[in-house]
């Protein structure tokens, strides 16, 4: 029963993406669990913990490789909605395997305000169910998870646009923090 509820999903979501209509992300089957742990390094080689943005809303992308044409437009896309974010309360952290020699450069190109994340073993990007591949080529797949200032899991999104990604997330989280 449960594999024909997942199919019956990927179709009703497949339908809505053709004729246009977002899928409700909180049938996500992370929506209300616990966000994973994590300590991975940034561009600038600090570490970051999930701990850290306890009491935070905290929106962490993942993406395939740093420099490519859809993960520029996506990482600029948060940059520019970044003081909204900010003025919100809401953290942002982008996440790839690539190194953080690589984020820098990534992070320097593009002027990038928040963290990116060197998850160059792969284990976030396990956790959450985004690592792909072929062969011996391993990648995040481009998603998103919504983290409340507990630590749960509020929204999923699967299926991401990258020219309106960023705004996307800014609209939920404000209409699920409920501030003015």
């Amino acid at each position: 029963m449960k594999r024909l509820i997942q199919i019956f999903l990927l179709l009703t979501t497949l339908l809505m993406a053709t004729v246009g209509i977002a899928a409700d992300s909180s049938t996500s089957e992370w929506v209300g669990k616990n966000a994973p742990l994590f300590h991975l390094q940034d561009q600038n080689g600090q570490w970051h913990d999930l701990k850290d943005f306890k009491g935070h809303w905290l929106a962490i992308y993942f993406y395939p490789k740093d420099g490519t044409p859809g993960c520029t437009e996506e990482a600029s896309k948060f940059r520019d909605s970044y003081p909204e974010f900010q003025k919100f309360g809401i953290a942002v952290l982008g996440v790839s395997l690539d190194d953080v020699d690589s984020h820098k450069a990534f992070s320097d190109k593009l002027g990038l305000p928040f963290p990116i994340l060197a998850d160059t073993d792969h284990e976030l990007a396990a956790k959450m169910g985004v690592l792909r591949g072929f062969g011996p080529v391993s990648y995040a797949r481009r998603e998103t998870f919504l983290i409340d200032p507990d630590g749960t899991i509020v929204y999923h999104y699967p299926d991401v646009n990258t020219g309106s990604h960023a705004e996307q997330v800014l609209t939920d989280v404000k209409r699920l923090s409920k501030k003015p």
